[in-house]
């Protein structure tokens, strides 16, 4: 059984619900009907909300400069009143995106739900499922972040590898986690390379350390690097993992699922607004497997 079969199995043994805040898009409403229909989670529409007033305090708790005014107005946005119901035990997870952009998602959830404990940054992942070959079997890493930090600093980076090791674990059993750089270990001078090391410092992570040697035992033990084993691969910025991950789907023939937001103190999957039907319910079986 691979991870998404996993993931599936495992979101159908909670039975949980999820709300849906974009459903008059159709893909929507077909993901909602498939899921219902396999037993996969509960699909709740924002019918099932309370009044805005109910979740006022919410929002405060997160925003204590709110004014309950401003509270009230904001949550009769669609996004952000489905953000609510989470952070309320109403629903268990929020699951959209198809027709709004990421960052009015990160938005939504930052504002109702909040970061888990000790996170500061929202972040994303991909998980990337690499075909056998050459003898190698095929295996599934987590990419992090390769679609919300552009630059992140030492602290942001920190905190992308804390809960990109957390959404490993919970989705493949164990993480084994590298933060990349071209350089391995003191092997390369530079701004970038000093960031990596800072992060590492930081987070209690193995690096800096280079693609290869973070991936294959044998390199690492000819660059003096104790691992070689790595399934979370974090990049120092967006460029290097948005063209990483690309990469791998057109020259190796990759599958990558996501991007998954991470590091909030409930699940919320942001969907492609290219989403297919297909694509929208898997995000929500391995958004539920991650709780």
């Amino acid at each position: 059984m691979d991870v998404v079969e996993r993931a599936f199995e495992a979101a159908k043994t909670r039975g949980a619900r999820v709300v849906l805040p974009e459903m008059e898009d159709p893909r929507i409403a077909e993901a909602a009907a498939r899921m219902r229909a396999e037993g996969l989670a509960e699909p709740l529409t924002l019918e099932a909300a309370r009044p805005a007033e109910a979740y006022v305090d919410l929002l405060l708790v997160n925003r204590p400069s709110l004014k309950p005014a401003l509270a009230r107005r904001m949550l009769e946005k669609p996004l952000i009143r489905a953000a609510a119901m989470v952070a309320a035990g109403e629903a268990e997870a929020m699951v959209a995106g198809a027709t709004h952009p990421t960052r009015r998602v990160i938005e939504a959830a930052a504002l109702a739900i909040g970061m888990a404990e000790g996170v500061t940054t929202p972040s994303s992942f991909f998980l990337m499922l690499m075909p056998a070959r050459d003898g190698i079997p095929a295996r599934p890493l987590v990419f992090a972040d390769c679609a919300v930090n552009t630059a992140p600093d030492a602290g942001q980076l920190a905190d992308i590898a804390r809960t990109s090791a957390r959404s490993a674990e919970a989705l493949l059993g164990e993480a084994h986690v590298a933060l990349l750089s071209f350089s391995t270990g003191a092997s390369g001078q530079g701004a970038s390379v000093d960031l990596v090391r800072a992060a590492c410092e930081a987070s209690g992570f193995a690096g800096p350390v280079q693609a290869d040697a973070a991936l294959n035992a044998v390199i690492a033990a000819k660059k003096g690097y104790a691992g070689g084993v790595a399934n979370t691969l974090i990049f120092p910025s967006l460029d290097a993992g948005n063209i990483a991950y690309k990469l791998l789907q057109e020259l190796a023939g990759a599958q990558a699922l996501g991007p998954f937001l991470q590091g909030f103190r409930r699940p919320v999957c942001d969907l492609s607004r290219g989403a297919s039907v297909e694509d929208i319910v898997s995000a929500t079986a391995i958004t539920l497997a991650m709780d």
